[in-house]
């Protein structure tokens, strides 16, 4: 193709295939990902659809987009190793050692490989959005990509498979997705189109209060073209449309009126979503539209009465249908649009609030007494003092000048004194991890960053697998040039969110994964049954999430609440060494007691934990070291 640049490395897409039903590819990860390929025109990939068990058969196989694109068929069993190891969809780089899984990432890759083979896509790069953030975070922290990624494909798959014979419940994915689309839109020149906004709204004779009437009212209408009538055009439509057009209206070179430029914030008009982050189509749009489409198809066949429920929905899915090359896309995969009824505002009934709700422990707790001294004396009345277990070997270290000079991390963009400092954390890590490793091994460098960790352990064990999983791509990337310098041949690379990877592995390792990514890993690991070393970092982000909650032991959990845990979360944090003496001290101490309820909860489930003191203490403010070996 003219303009286009042959790809350097060859990439395999696989792909889940579950079955078929009205045209529509179940698991809808793999609706979302071939309606992502036919909307960029993207042919740069080998693709395979993997079908359960041993069967290969393709008859049932319908709207599966080809034009330009291979697409074979293979069973489970013939994955590639590294992908076996992984959730679906996944893509992999020859020779099978770098492996991207997962949704929000494979999706994203897509959209960069595209560019990348044809950098006039200028339009396919902005479905990253702003800052090429869109659906980045990993769903393990964010609710907005968990929302997209996870939580929406499922609900829609379940409600798909419900027989109807009693009325359904609607999903609360689809309830929060009408509820976020009703929240104000925050953009990165939030200001300067509010301030249009209200010059508009002046310019019609509309007063604030009767223009947030009348912003609700037009929200189930279908005003989805630029070239309309301005006088009825949105501010928001015609923003969000100006950039998927290929004529702009040329920048105004009038000053504003007083009344516009001298507006209080607080009295601009908000922004009304257009699109689902708010005004630019993005990625995210890509994500839910087979998903709602698919729902959307269910509630007109079988239950219209309840469409009113969802207008911001239902506007944004006709909207959505102008974007240019949407229904090419949609055609391609056997998506037939289906026309909305006008449906009447609904205002007065708002979406439950589905946010979590404090405990009432944490909404009135008559004993709790701030600060940490309190707390860690009630601790201390239970018999539960900060207690850390000797260090085996505190003198060990690797002999850095004989090892490669990729091996060690000065060959990082860091300071000599903090390339020293990760040295002996590393010494720390790589004594635990070989102490336990036996010939065969599978470790797991999670949240590995630039590979300090993983790639030492690949050198000083080359008798062991060892597997680098870490969200961020260039942190990977970088990892891998190391490893590649050094010609290391017992070596993964996965990006992926941790979650995402369900191979099985026998010693787990962390330096400094942050908040609950360390609990995380150590959950991991519980499941696994495999031996972990883990050295915790940001005390002060933990938080009780969809996966973890705290306390974690059955012996913290008796004698504190959820506020005093928090409260020695955070003075965990204040261990850095410009602080007073005693402050750190208290931090230190505090760290431990986290910590050992962290040990506690392992043990409950058949481990033998300690928690250790790196040597020398200063090579990090955070130089706890948790080590489990299942019992």
């Amino acid at each position: 193709m003219k303009g286009i640049k042959k790809s350097l490395t060859e990439e395999y897409l696989y792909l889940d295939f579950s079955h078929q039903k009205e045209g529509c590819i179940f698991p809808l990860h793999t609706s979302v990902t071939l309606f992502l390929l036919s909307y960029c025109d993207c042919t740069v990939f080998k693709v395979f659809l993997v079908l359960p068990g041993e069967s290969t058969g393709i008859s049932l196989l319908k709207n599966v987009p080809s034009e330009g694109v291979e697409i074979q068929i293979i069973s489970r069993q013939e994955l590639p190793p590294i992908v076996q190891s992984c959730c679906l969809p996944a893509v992999v780089e020859r020779p099978d050692n770098f492996c991207r899984a997962g949704l929000a990432v494979v999706l994203r890759h897509i959209i960069q490989k595209s560019y990348e083979t044809d950098p006039s896509k200028k339009e396919i790069l902005e479905l990253l959005g702003f800052k090429k953030t869109c659906l980045k975070a990993c769903a393990e922290v964010s609710q907005w990509t968990r929302l997209c990624e996870l939580t929406v494909p499922l609900a829609v798959e379940n409600f798909l498979k419900e027989s109807f014979d009693q009325p359904p419940t609607i999903p609360a994915a689809i309830l929060e997705l009408e509820k976020k689309l009703s929240e104000p839109v925050r953009v990165h020149n939030d200001d300067k189109l509010r301030r249009q906004k209200l010059k508009q709204q002046k310019a019609a004779g509309v007063g604030p209060s009767l223009a947030k009437e009348k912003t609700k009212s037009k929200g189930h209408r279908q005003e989805t073209s630029e070239e309309g009538d301005s006088s009825s055009a949105s501010l928001e439509l015609k923003v969000a449309f100006s950039k998927l057009t290929i004529h702009k209206e040329p920048a105004s070179a009038n000053r504003e009126p007083s009344y516009v430029r001298k507006a209080k914030a607080s009295d601009l008009p908000p922004l009304d979503h257009v699109f689902a982050e708010g005004l630019y189509f993005t990625l995210a749009d890509i994500v839910l539209l087979p998903c709602i489409h698919h729902f959307l198809v269910i509630i007109c066949r079988k239950l219209s009465g309840k469409l009113v429920e969802f207008p911001l929905l239902a506007a944004w899915y006709q909207r959505i249908q102008e974007v240019p090359r949407v229904q090419t896309a949609a055609s391609q995969c056997g998506i037939q649009f289906i026309s909305l009824p006008a449906l009447q505002t609904t205002s007065s009934q708002q979406p439950p609030n589905l946010d979590e709700a404090p405990s009432a422990e944490e909404q009135n707790d008559p004993s709790f007494i701030g600060g940490p001294r309190p707390t860690m004396t009630k601790l201390m009345e239970k018999g539960i003092e900060v207690m850390f277990s000797p260090h085996p070997c505190p003198t060990w270290t690797l002999d850095w000048d004989t090892l490669p000079a990729a091996v060690s991390p000065k060959e990082g963009k860091m300071s000599s004194d903090r390339a020293l400092r990760k040295q002996q954390q590393l010494n720390n890590l790589v004594y635990m991890v070989t102490n336990q490793a036996k010939p065969g091994d599978r470790i797991v460098d999670f949240c590995s960053g630039g590979g300090h960790v993983g790639i030492v352990l690949a050198h000083v064990l080359p008798s062991c697998q060892v597997i680098l999983i870490e969200n961020k791509e260039l942190s990977l990337i970088r990892a891998k040039k190391r490893s590649d310098e050094l010609g290391l041949s017992n070596i993964w690379f996965i990006q992926a969110n941790m979650e995402y990877f369900t191979g099985m592995f026998n010693i787990g390792v962390a330096l400094h994964a942050c908040g609950v990514a360390t609990d995380m890993v150590i959950e991991h690991c519980l499941k696994t049954r495999a031996s972990f070393v883990t050295c915790p970092c940001c005390y002060g982000f933990i938080q009780n999430t969809s996966k973890v909650n705290f306390p974690k032991s059955e012996l913290f959990k008796k004698t504190l609440s959820y506020k005093e845990h928090m409260i020695l979360c955070r003075f965990a944090d204040q261990t850095a060494v410009q602080l007073p003496p005693q402050r750190r001290l208290i931090g230190k101490q505090c760290m431990c007691l986290v910590d050992l309820d962290r040990a506690r909860a392992a043990e409950e489930h058949g481990f033998s934990v300690q928690v250790i003191s790196m040597e020398p203490e200063s090579c990090s403010p955070k130089n706890n070291m948790i080590v489990g070996v299942p019992i």
